[in-house]
């Protein structure tokens, strides 16, 4: 039976943790690990994490180079066969999704990577809508072109697969990660299951903006200069049309 590791990065999320911590610790698979990678957290997140402490779960809590060195902090330490990155504040779809997700394949041909569909809820953990762009039947490589079609934390990757995040983008670099990881990758596996369940916080519009140039550059980097001016362009047409 395979074993999943969930890495979930935290810092002040006293206010968004708890209901991570839960669903991990719900779910119906017994083959779960859950890894808290803290930054040096001071309201609470430290105790929270006490109150739900078992077996299965380990922590750290020091000082970091930011989000996606906590990430690759988090790889390093799992034990699992495949990586699923949980923010605090998202969870599981239900208490029996990583059961599912894992019996949609064969343990002797289990693929390099999973995905699903991603909800996206509240403050309260209410449903609100699924994302916007669904995850396509067929995954690869060239997917992201027309944007991340898969959200981040519903792409589960084979721990024997990964490669450290890019410690050069601030902003997008699981973006530029989810596209390593395909070029590598044998075969990726649709579950047709929604996965996960976001919490929609949104990003200030001075991150965004440098998430977005970070983003170009990450495409052009992959898919060349002239197909990604010619993608944007089809961008600005599209929503022109909506």
């Amino acid at each position: 039976m395979k074993k999943l590791s969930v890495i979930t990065i935290t810092w002040n999320a006293a206010a968004t943790l708890e209901r991570t911590l839960r669903s991990v610790r719900e779910q119906s698979w017994p083959h779960i690990e859950h890894l808290i990678i803290d930054g040096g957290s001071d309201d609470g997140t430290l105790e929270l994490i006490g109150r739900y402490a078992h077996e299965q779960l380990r922590w750290v809590s020091e000082p970091d180079r930011g989000l996606y060195d906590a990430m690759n902090k988090g790889a390093a330490m799992a034990k699992g066969d495949y990586l699923c990155f949980l923010n605090a504040g998202d969870t599981f779809f239900a208490a029996d999704t990583v059961e599912k997700m894992m019996l949609t394949f064969e343990d002797a041909s289990a693929p390099d990577i999973l995905y699903g569909e991603t909800a996206i809820v509240d403050n309260a953990g209410t449903f609100l809508h699924m994302r916007r762009l669904k995850a396509p039947e067929k995954l690869n490589w060239k997917s992201f072109r027309q944007g991340m079609v898969v959200c981040h934390q519903a792409f589960i990757v084979k721990r024997e697969l990964f490669e450290p995040y890019n410690l050069a983008y601030r902003f997008s670099s699981d973006f530029d990660w989810s596209i390593r990881m395909m070029k590598k990758a044998t075969s990726i596996h649709n579950t047709r299951l929604t996965l996960i369940n976001y919490l929609n916080e949104g990003m200030t519009t001075r991150n965004r903006k440098a998430s977005l140039k970070e983003r170009y550059r990450i495409m052009a980097r992959h898919y060349g200069q002239l197909s990604t001016f010619l993608h944007h362009l089809w961008f600005v047409v599209r929503a022109l049309l909506k």
